[in-house]
């Protein structure tokens, strides 16, 4: 005996955040499973059940996705190094916590490869949601201190911590072969350096 068919779900409509939402998500895991190459449209759209077309119009392109989602990636360190200040002041073993967590973002995170994908590919106008997530990174740590050079000795630490981490990422394991050095050894020098950075006199002023 014929039996019709269960009636099709009605598909439920999403607004524009909440696409964009669901997309980096779909993005961060794609890019955890299968390298900056996996993080297309076509693939965002199969993990959160839309067209590519859809994906296309709130995305506007690959590149501009890859990049929005190395934005949220240093807006998650927004949130890691909350109260950064305060535990370097108040806790010995803070500044290797620290560099941990920066270190995690570029390498188990997918951070590092994702912004070597992003620099290859030339769209340098890609990098903007990731220039004002690193300020808002700085504005958070310089709202912690409370004197006038911090925000200079902020940006010098975010950079120090930025870069180390990107190249470690990248290059730091053959580099550490190389050199016979263990595997945690970027992460042990920055923990080390860093209190110097953020903490007022720490760092001693460049030559002239």
């Amino acid at each position: 005996m014929y039996s019709k068919p269960p009636p099709r779900q009605k598909r439920r409509k999403r607004l524009g955040p909440e696409v964009r939402e669901e997309g980096l998500a779909a993005a961060r895991k794609l890019l955890l499973k299968g390298g900056p190459a996996a993080v297309t449209l076509a693939n965002i759209g199969d993990e959160i059940g839309m067209s590519h077309a859809n994906v296309l119009h709130h995305f506007g392109s690959a590149a501009s996705l890859q990049s929005a989602l190395m934005g949220s990636m240093v807006n998650d360190l927004t949130v890691a190094l909350d109260h950064v200040v305060e535990m370097l002041k108040t806790d010995a073993a803070a500044p290797r916590v620290i560099a941990d967590r920066v270190f995690d973002a570029f390498d188990k995170g997918g951070a590092g490869p994702l912004a070597a994908w992003i620099i290859l590919s030339g769209d340098v106008e890609h990098l903007e949601p990731v220039r004002a997530a690193v300020r808002s990174l700085v504005d958070a740590i310089v709202g912690q201190s409370g004197d006038e050079g911090a925000p200079g000795r902020v940006r010098q630490a975010v950079l120090m911590m930025a870069v180390t981490a990107f190249g470690d990422a990248v290059i730091g394991p053959y580099v550490r072969d190389m050199l016979d050095q263990k595997d945690d050894a970027m992460r042990d020098l920055v923990a080390r350096i860093l209190p110097l950075f953020l903490i007022p006199s720490g760092l001693p002023p460049a030559a002239a």
